[in-house]
């Protein structure tokens, strides 16, 4: 899961799959493109909207994406078309770019829909993104346990 500053969208779309998945079976992390809150937790309105629907995110921190992420995930999901193109711009060849796809073609193939970045917004925007996201990874548990 790859946003701009892994303290937002990404620690969220990682806390939503991993209460979806098994954990015995699956490696869920997240990203920024940027370096901005590398080390820092998740903004405190994504862990109250987190823990609104029973998970906790408290011990995430930010961390960016780098190159040998692609050869650590089979499947990079960003949160709006600025990630995708940050992070191809460190793919190595198209066996990284065939990884990356924009979370929301979960739900609405091909329509390259972003996920809004809630931070500059109120908590309002929080609700919004995890709905959003939340449905996302239904999508994304149900392709990973139906192969």
């Amino acid at each position: 899961m790859v946003c701009l500053g892994n303290i937002c969208r990404s620690p969220l779309a990682e806390g939503i799959l991993k209460s979806k998945l098994p954990n015995n079976l699956f490696t869920v992390d997240s990203a920024g493109t940027a370096a901005y809150h590398i080390g820092s937790m998740p903004d405190k309105r994504s862990i109250a909207v987190a823990k609104k629907h029973g998970i906790d995110i408290t011990n995430l921190r930010g961390r960016q994406f780098e190159a040998s992420d692609f050869d650590r995930f089979d499947y990079i999901y960003v949160m709006d078309a600025s990630n995708y193109q940050n992070v191809l711009k460190l793919s190595r060849h198209e066996g990284d770019t065939q990884k990356v796809n924009m979370i929301l073609n979960t739900v609405y193939p091909n329509k390259n829909y972003d996920v809004p970045d809630p931070y500059y917004g109120g908590s309002q925007g929080f609700d919004n993104v995890y709905n959003m996201l939340s449905e996302a990874c239904d999508q994304i548990v149900t392709k990973l346990t139906h192969k």
